[in-house]
């Protein structure tokens, strides 16, 4: 699978043949989502700076599993509601762009509305 498209429809598959796809009603996906997001910040929790960045190849190994977790419930969630993933993250990286101007925010923390 090469692309989004692809593995969203190996997504509904899957769940179809399973008959899971009950249960993915935007709110059920929303909270399966936010636990998975927790199950990878839990595999940050307590690591220093660096120990985060240089992670074992057991914790690496955990926190791909976690990622990919959180990207195909994330694909669910967004098919569920009829949104085009791709579509609404390049919007959004636009307004990201002109609320953060290389210019005033390069190098910089601070949230657009302290520039």
């Amino acid at each position: 699978m090469d692309s989004l498209e692809d593995l969203r429809n190996e997504l509904k598959q899957f769940a179809q043949d399973r008959d899971w796809r009950q249960f993915h009603s935007p709110k059920n996906l929303a909270m399966a989502l936010c636990g998975e997001i927790g199950e990878l910040a839990e595999q940050f929790q307590w690591l220093r700076e660096d120990d985060s960045r240089n992670l074992s190849e057991k914790k690496l190994a955990a926190v791909k599993g976690e990622i990919a977790d959180i990207q195909l419930y994330l694909i669910l969630l967004a098919d569920s509601l009829g949104i085009d993933i791709v579509q609404v993250s390049n919007e959004k990286i636009a307004l990201n762009a002109e609320k953060y101007p290389v210019e005033k925010s390069k190098g910089r923390s601070d949230k657009y509305n302290e520039l």
